[in-house]
């Protein structure tokens, strides 16, 4: 039996986009906010390098604005781009004011400290702590909603299904820990549930970040856009039995060259600026210096610091000083062995600038979303500022589109069939099993570098496994469901664009068509292209 649960709003995600949402929901409406570990644990917690915004008059946003559609390789909907620099310098005024404490210069009482990274022209990071800025963003904002009288927060739920009448997304069917079913409705829903870097057998994500957002709106039926872009990150830790840490950006900001197995610095040979090349253009180089696309097949490749003078290097990175001990590694004393692996989704469910889905009633912003912003590649740093911006956005226009809240009430028949696409429960091993060979074969045909054969092949086996999916019937069998669902939304999109573009390189059309400018959509099996507007 089905407990059923009311309010006006539901936001899934407790990120830094979920967690600035229902802020401003919170102002004139109860809040029900889902998030499926504790409060602090999502993509935001992990996000080391910073966040960029230009706070220094208006040529300081055109450059930033210039920069991110730069770096999206044509791709970019430039709108996008324009309102979240323009809108980022008052978002992070109000994490000032909130208590958010950037680092700042000299003594800690000066100007905010500003750095540079990847294909940005102008110092204009903040961090915190060094390293630790998500995590300080997302204190600052979780202090700040639990003292919201308005907002009911619901941890460690698992979301498996959104709930329709008469056409509209009004709830969100989940279970909690004991996989007790419940049913959240209300006026709404906003997903703010990140990303899917889960997916891939190498990521930098979280275990929690398995695409549930997405792939519950595609099975209701709003369109997705962009699924192919999935950017890999240029150095995550590769030292074997560990996970694959993220190395910040900022560590090439602060000086640090890439090093092949002989010894010698390449980038300059891929681009003009080097190491602070697109993060794409990084990481393929990364794989082309290494070879093999398997861990196991490569040959190593360095991150070096060893030459950065004038700087405490551990001060600086606290948090990547005390991983990279763990494994006997230090910045200013070793070669650090690095790898790409998969860290942002630049698509998602197709949103517009104020965070509506093709769905009457559903929204989303952060990750889980597209709105066209970060084009075919992000810009580094742009992604905590854009969960802030399309975050306020998307809850300022749910409070002034809103109906009245809704009774419990029995789903549409096509969103109750939604949730009934799989097969009896299997052994938990076989779960397991599946979850694995599933992120195994995403690497190896869709990862970086990828082509037609390997990409057929893949369709082909994800067809196949969709017969010995679960019931989502646990968070286990719902995650496994959800990355499967994830994973055939970005191969139907990668065989769909014959191109290479940004974070997207097929070795069998390794050019740009200049036919091919446009967004990926994908709805119900189809996909097309098109443009935003």
């Amino acid at each position: 039996m089905e407990t059923s649960l009311l309010s006006d709003w539901i936001v899934i995600g407790a990120g830094i986009t979920g967690l600035r949402a229902a802020l401003t929901l919170a102002k004139t409406a109860e809040v029900t906010l889902i998030t499926k570990e504790g409060a602090s644990e999502s993509n935001t917690h992990y996000a080391q390098g910073g966040i960029a915004v230009a706070m220094g008059g208006a040529e300081d946003v055109e450059l930033h604005a210039q920069d991110t559609i730069q770096a999206g390789d044509g791709l970019v909907f430039e709108q996008a781009a324009h309102l979240l620099v323009e809108e980022g310098p008052a978002r992070i005024a109000e994490l000032l004011a909130w208590g958010t404490n950037f680092d700042r210069e000299g003594d800690g009482f000066g100007d905010l400290m500003r750095t540079r990274e990847g294909a940005h022209s102008l110092p204009r990071i903040l961090h915190a702590n060094g390293d630790a800025t998500g995590r300080e963003i997302g204190r600052a904002l979780l202090q700040r909603v639990q003292q919201e009288p308005n907002i009911r927060l619901y941890e460690r739920l698992t979301t498996r299904g959104l709930v329709a009448r008469d056409g509209r997304i009004i709830g969100v069917h989940a279970l909690d820990a004991a996989a007790k079913p419940l049913l959240f409705v209300g006026r709404g829903v906003l997903l703010a549930s990140g990303g899917a870097g889960q997916v891939y057998s190498d990521t930098t994500n979280p275990l929690v970040a398995t695409g549930d957002g997405i792939a519950m709106a595609y099975r209701a039926g709003a369109e997705v856009s962009d699924m192919e872009f999935y950017q890999f990150h240029p150095t995550a830790l590769s030292v074997t039995g560990a996970p694959r840490f993220l190395l910040s950006e900022a560590l090439r900001g602060e000086g640090a060259v890439l090093r092949n197995h002989r010894g010698e610095r390449f980038m300059d040979r891929y681009h003009s600026m080097a190491e602070l090349a697109p993060r794409d253009v990084v990481a393929r180089a990364i794989m082309r210096e290494g070879g093999g696309e398997r861990p196991g097949e490569a040959l190593p490749v360095y991150l070096d610091m060893r030459h950065v003078t004038g700087k405490d290097l551990h001060a600086r990175f606290p948090g990547i000083s005390s991983c990279l001990q763990t494994y006997g590694l230090d910045l200013a004393r070793d070669l650090i062995p690095v790898r790409p692996a998969a860290h942002y989704l630049m698509g998602g469910v197709r949103t517009d600038l104020f965070g509506r889905t093709t769905l009457p009633g559903l929204y989303a912003a952060g990750e889980v979303a597209c709105t066209g912003v970060h084009g075919a590649n992000r810009l580094a740093s742009n992604s905590l500022l854009e969960g802030l911006v399309f975050g306020a956005r998307a809850a300022e226009t749910m409070l002034k589109e809103g109906p009245r809240r809704e009774a419990p009430a029995t789903p549409d028949k096509a969103a109750a069939a939604a949730q009934k696409i799989f097969s009896p429960e299997p052994a938990a091993s076989r779960v397991s099993a599946l979850r694995e060979r599933l992120r195994g074969l995403m690497w190896l045909h869709a990862g970086l570098l990828r082509d037609q054969v390997g990409l057929s092949a893949l369709e082909a086996e994800l067809d196949n496994m969709r017969r010995e999916l679960p019931a989502a019937t646990n968070r286990e069998n719902a995650e496994l469901c959800n990355l499967h669902t994830v994973a055939e939304l970005i191969v139907a999109c990668a065989l769909a664009r014959r191109e290479s573009r940004g974070a997207h390189a097929r070795t069998d059309f390794p050019q740009h068509d200049p036919g091919c400018a446009k967004h990926s959509r994908m709805v119900r099996g189809h996909v097309d292209f098109i443009d935003f507007s």
